[in-house]
């Protein structure tokens, strides 16, 4: 909206009415067109804060709040706690990705990793149709503890994700934002495609971390480039998933580039556990490194596994916070340690005692998945994990009743990510590990 403010008088007019005899009158008018400016001037000013975005919400249900019978204890706040004396357990913001035919994948996903003190973003990327995108939001509310808990979301207007290329870091950093406005109670965010599932309850999860400090980062990590430098960080490409409406192949320069020398590269993996303060720092921050970085790395191929590594690494802030494990357990081909292979059943010993909280590479309905279901996390086909919030008969529907989601009960799962974590924070591991320079 437009507001048209009176003239100023012309300076010639005010210079020669200073000695005239209506030079009272003058000034009273001046007087009062300035009074009119100012006016319309904090008029406009009210105007436009009333329509700035920290006063809009991004939920449809602005006045919707969560049942009280989940958060009984819980009281707004308008002043940050620092997390380190909060006693109440951790939050993880999970975004979880999928494609073309990920529906089904993406709600497994969903029910096995939920929590009502969690919060959710489920992402079909552009290449599902925007059916599909329909059919996950409608799923997502005939579910009843989601939409009393009020923490699962749907991204309505898609991104593109080329894990080869550089949208991939545009998508999760997309997602993040959207998570940072949803909710101000999360502490860690964690980045889950279809091919993802936990390997343990998310009671043990939220239990083994809320003993740790809230700044700590999950993120493998590695200075040592090797093969890394021909295929992955001197070639320079194109990522058509930032720029075109269709899908369409990545661009491969024929020239190559040089490698930086105004901070060093850490590459790792594309799964990382960060802490809500990088990904603020990454949004949000008034340090220039994570936008210059992410401006070198938009030109890189697999771009999102060199990122926060990177970022970390190089930042004083950050180094000293990194856990250089992701807490993920991960198969490859025995003949090149490069390629990541798919899981099977006869690996599910191994991957429950690696300890690690999640692991990666199942196809659609692996039957190993029906197997994790029912001998780690005790759920039901269509059903969330059962947690201490749950207050319904067992095996009975024990999630239709639920109570507060600050009670956590932890299982077997909870001692075997402990003596993970205790392994990589042990003093001859954590430190001697943390963004060596090779």
């Amino acid at each position: 909206m437009q507001f048209l403010q009176p003239p100023v008088p012309a300076a010639t007019t005010t210079t020669t009415a200073i000695n005239s005899p209506t030079s009272s009158a003058i000034k009273d008018s001046t007087k009062t067109t300035l009074s009119i400016i100012l006016a319309t001037s904090l008029f406009s000013l009210l105007f436009i804060l009333s329509l700035s975005p920290s006063t809009t919400s991004l939920h449809t249900t602005t006045h919707a709040r969560p049942d009280p019978y989940l958060f009984p204890n819980r009281q707004p706040t308008f002043t940050k706690v620092p997390s380190d004396l909060s006693l109440s357990p951790p939050s993880i913001a999970y975004l979880i990705s999928g494609s073309k035919s990920d529906t089904g994948r993406i709600l497994r996903l969903l029910y096995a990793t939920y929590h009502p003190k969690n919060q959710y973003l489920l992402h079909l990327d552009r290449f599902a149709p925007q059916s599909e995108r329909d059919k996950l939001a409608l799923a997502i509310q005939s579910v009843p503890i989601f939409k009393a808990a009020l923490n699962v979301n749907v991204i309505g207007k898609a991104d593109f994700a080329y894990p080869k290329g550089s949208s991939s870091i545009s998508a999760t950093l997309h997602g993040a934002a959207i998570l940072l406005r949803l909710s101000k109670n999360w502490d860690w965010f964690i980045n889950l495609n279809a091919g993802d599932y936990p390997l343990v309850t998310q009671d043990d999860l939220l239990h083994i971390f809320s003993y740790l400090p809230r700044d700590f980062n999950f993120v493998n990590h590695t200075s040592y480039i090797g093969w890394r430098e021909a295929k992955r960080l001197k070639p320079i490409i194109v990522d058509p998933g930032l720029y075109l409406l269709e899908r369409s192949e990545i661009f491969y320069a024929t020239q190559k580039r040089e490698l930086p020398n105004a901070f060093r590269i850490f590459t790792g993996s594309s799964f990382s556990i960060v802490s809500r303060n990088l990904i603020d720092h990454c949004i949000l921050g008034t340090d220039n490194l994570p936008r210059i970085l992410l401006m070198y790395f938009s030109n890189t191929p697999s771009s999102l596994t060199n990122y926060f590594p990177s970022i970390i690494c190089n930042s004083r802030q950050f180094n000293r916070t990194v856990v250089n494990h992701n807490l993920q357990y991960v198969a490859f081909e025995k003949s090149s340690m490069q390629e990541q292979r798919m899981l099977n059943s006869s690996e599910f010993h191994t991957m429950i005692q690696s300890g690690a909280a999640f692991a990666t590479g199942f196809k659609f309905n692996n039957p190993v998945l029906d197997r994790i279901d029912q001998e780690i996390l005790g759920r039901n086909a269509g059903q969330v994990v059962p947690g201490g919030w749950c207050l319904g008969e067992p095996r009975n529907s024990t999630c239709s009743v639920w109570g507060d989601a600050d009670v956590l009960r932890p299982g077997p799962g909870a001692a075997r990510l402990e003596k993970r974590i205790v392994e990589l924070l042990s003093k001859g591991v954590f430190r001697s590990n943390q963004c060596i320079i090779e």
